[in-house]
């Protein structure tokens, strides 16, 4: 399931051969004639650029595959040439599926790599890509005094570390069980961020998010580099916070960035806003950076399970032991049944975005989403707000929403995010986020969102190459470049809520 790349002036690509589909390259009109390879097709209607033509007949109720997998059923006979969309495929997706594990093939070890980044060693032994201090809070009713105290810090402070930042979320209070559980497990996790060199922790004092119950979660803080205080028991809590991050300064000031091995490097594996070339260009251009990451002992990690659905088999056919494909299997179905007990179909997707992007079912989201995972095997499986622990890649539960899983991906330890995007959004999240674009268009058009344009992989730049460029780019944020996210001041944190609230 490895893209070819294409040639400047192809008009349509397909990714498999098996494949009933290729991909438009540009706008096509009824009428016109256009190849693939041997073929020729004649052009059933006007197809926008990204949208999907059909390359053979497909009898209605039958299998409409690309990337080698089903991506839906036909609703009515498509002939070649034909637009495939909304209007003539539907997901096959429907409730619980049951998998089977085949036993894994043997895989080499991973490969010491010469290649390093300039980075912070923590006392832990965990690598950090940023100096920086964090201003957390226990509960949304402390925020915007976490967002005064890191403006003014920023003022006073200014050069002395890589920054001054506030993290607030309007949690903490009136949760109970799952969502409680989160709030706290994911603040505790950022509390602990190689790449924050000091944490201030804010409470109110009256919270169900106890500030004492939190740090009594987090034992691998490291107690120098932390502050903390309930605002309702001190006189002025902008002064004593200013006061605490003097102090959380004056000890990270003396960190110094040194030659890290990349086998120490965590990268989030993201995607948002896709398009009908995110499965064709920037995830399978991540896949390649997640593969030389993990094959040089380092951790990509994976996650939106939803935007799995219908992919599963590309990712459960990859894991390492029995234990992880049933630790796959479980996070799966919990998720689903997440979906089924909320009485939503568990196919609810793409969004608007996608579908006028070009991308029609859940199926086709999720075999292009998955391609970011590259073709490592899957060594590990975190429940939500848990860090990652062993090298290789990892599967983390977190839904699709942007934020919150990005702000998952950073809690289990990423400190670097990876984001395909085929439509674009300017945020970004507590660990340097590069924003790659499926197209070359949104990387004109938006270059003070994008980092990096994976649409030249369908100018006649091949995958390697690229993944050479997208690997150089990732080693330089990693030892201190800006990303476009934190050159905007584009920072957020959102945090995972599914139950009541009081």
């Amino acid at each position: 399931m490895t893209p070819s790349t294409s040639t400047s002036g192809e008009s349509i690509h397909a990714v498999d051969p098996r494949d009933h589909v290729a991909a438009a390259l540009r706008d096509l009109t009824r009428g016109e004639t256009v190849r693939l390879g041997d073929e020729t097709l004649v052009v059933g209607a006007d197809i926008p650029k990204g949208h999907k033509i059909a390359t053979r007949s497909v009898r209605s109720g039958e299998d409409v595959l690309k990337y080698g997998w089903p991506i839906g059923r036909a609703t009515v006979d498509i002939a070649p040439g034909d637009h495939v969309h909304v209007h003539n495929l539907a997901t096959r997706l429907d409730g619980i599926e049951g998998y089977t594990f085949s036993p894994p093939q043997p895989t080499p070890s991973p490969t010491a790599s010469p290649q390093t980044f300039q980075g912070f060693r923590r006392k832990n032994g965990r690598a950090g890509t940023r100096n920086e201090i964090w201003v957390l809070c226990t509960v949304g009713c402390v925020a915007n005094t976490a967002r005064r105290i890191a403006e003014k810090a920023n003022q006073r402070f200014a050069g002395r570390v890589d920054g001054v930042h506030a993290f607030p979320h309007p949690f903490g209070c009136s949760q109970l069980g799952d969502d409680l559980a989160h709030t706290r497990k994911l603040i505790a996790a950022l509390a602990s961020h190689p790449n924050a060199g000091g944490v201030l922790i804010l409470g109110l004092g009256c919270e169900n998010n106890q500030l004492e119950a939190l740090l009594e979660s987090a034992p691998d803080i490291d107690p120098e580099r932390l502050k903390s205080f309930t605002t309702q028991m001190v006189e002025d809590e902008l002064e004593d916070g200013l006061a605490a991050v003097e102090a959380l300064v004056e000890i990270a000031e003396r960190d110094q960035r040194q030659p890290i091995p990349i086998s120490d490097l965590v990268v989030g594996l993201k995607c948002g806003g896709s398009d009908g070339f995110s499965g064709i260009t920037a995830n399978p251009l991540v896949g390649r950076i997640a593969d030389k990451v993990a094959e040089a002992g380092g951790t990509p990690v994976l996650t939106e399970i939803p935007e799995i659905f219908g992919a599963e088999n590309v990712l459960l056919q990859r894991a390492a032991s029995r234990e992880v494909f049933d630790a796959a299997v479980t996070v799966i179905d919990d998720f689903k049944r997440y979906f089924i007990d909320a009485n939503q179909p568990i196919y609810e997707n793409p969004s608007p975005g996608n579908i006028a992007g070009g991308i029609t079912s859940l199926e086709e989201k999720s075999l292009g989403a998955v391609q970011k995972g590259g073709r490592t095997p899957l060594v590990k499986v975190l429940r939500y707000g848990e860090k990652v622990g062993p090298h290789g890649l990892t599967l983390l539960e977190a839904p699709g929403n942007d934020a919150v899983s990005s702000t998952a991906l950073t809690a289990a330890g990423a400190t670097v995010i990876l984001f395909t995007t085929g439509r674009g959004t300017p945020l970004g999240f507590p660990a340097p986020t590069l924003k790659i674009a499926s197209n070359s268009g949104l990387a004109q058009r938006k270059p003070g969102w994008i980092d990096f344009d994976a649409g030249q992989v369908l100018e006649g730049v091949s995958m390697d190459a690229a993944a050479d460029k997208l690997m150089k780019l990732v080693i330089e944020t990693a030892s201190g470049k800006a990303t476009k996210a934190e050159l905007n001041g584009e920072r957020e944190i959102a945090i995972w809520k599914s139950g009541v609230t009081l």
